[in-house]
């Protein structure tokens, strides 16, 4: 019994803290985003491992398994601090992974010849689910305010904070569903393609830090709305395009 008022406790709150990231619809976008740059060996590979499920419908299979206390040792794969002046490469690492080694681990198991049908399984759906919260800004933290958690803001004048603002405030402000959103954002050129694909998920990770003065900039306001929204629109659509043009990439590199 105590055990299930712990998890209930636990489950609320990570919900009200806005622990998860870019919400069901970001996270389906990027799916959607990066099935539309697979090779047709790459999409026949990956059907033989998920059958009917797309990308877009396994991106959100991470988050909703945190309720299991069989996953409770994924918890801190979702994020990774580094200081301002940091690099990855130097940084303080969590003993329990963080969200750079668990993509690394997780493409070294769809790569081994050893790895078990459900091991890949999982392993494709975490992989999914982690490229995408890499991109969200907030889940490369400063190491200071739990990812933005806790800078307590109104959004639209009610109660949240930065970070859920930037997992779902934005994005579900906007009303569209995924695959609207998608096929407004995926029209990348190939040179575009070719840049983004450059690097690994550490140097991806050095990369969201450069955005941090941008959405640290509230004005000084405790409620943010539509200017908020306005200036960040254009980062929140390029982080999740780049999100699936780089989930493509690799997955084309090990299936395609």
């Amino acid at each position: 019994m105590k055990k299930k008022i712990i998890l209930v406790v636990l489950s609320l709150f990570i919900i009200q803290n806005g622990l998860f990231a870019w919400g069901q619809t970001g996270h389906r976008v990027i799916g959607q985003v990066a099935e539309n740059h697979l090779s047709k060996k790459a999409k026949k590979n990956i059907e033989k491992i998920l059958g009917d499920e797309s990308l877009a419908i396994v991106s959100i299979w991470m988050d909703e398994v945190r309720s299991d206390d069989d996953y409770d040792h994924t918890h801190s794969w979702h994020w990774v601090s580094i200081p301002d002046s940091g690099k990855y490469a130097t940084c303080e690492k969590n003993n329990q992974g963080d969200v750079v080694e668990a993509i690394e681990r997780m493409i070294s198991i769809l790569k081994s010849d050893s790895a078990t049908m459900k091991q890949r399984k999982e392993s494709l759906k975490f992989l999914v689910h982690l490229v995408g919260d890499l991109h969200q800004p907030l889940h490369v933290g400063n190491g200071t305010d739990k990812g933005g958690n806790d800078v307590k803001v109104k959004w639209f004048y009610k109660n949240s904070n930065l970070h859920r603002i930037w997992d779902s405030g934005i994005i579900d402000q906007k009303g569209l569903s995924y695959t609207e959103l998608a096929k407004s954002i995926d029209n990348s050129s190939k040179d575009q393609i070719a840049k983004w694909n450059e690097g690994k998920a550490a140097d991806w990770a050095e990369e969201c830090m450069a955005y941090r003065t941008q959405v640290y900039d509230t004005d000084g306001k405790d409620n943010l709305s539509y200017e908020y929204m306005y200036k960040n629109w254009p980062l929140v659509q390029q982080q999740l395009n780049k999100a699936g043009i780089r989930l493509a990439g690799i997955l084309n590199s090990i299936y395609g």
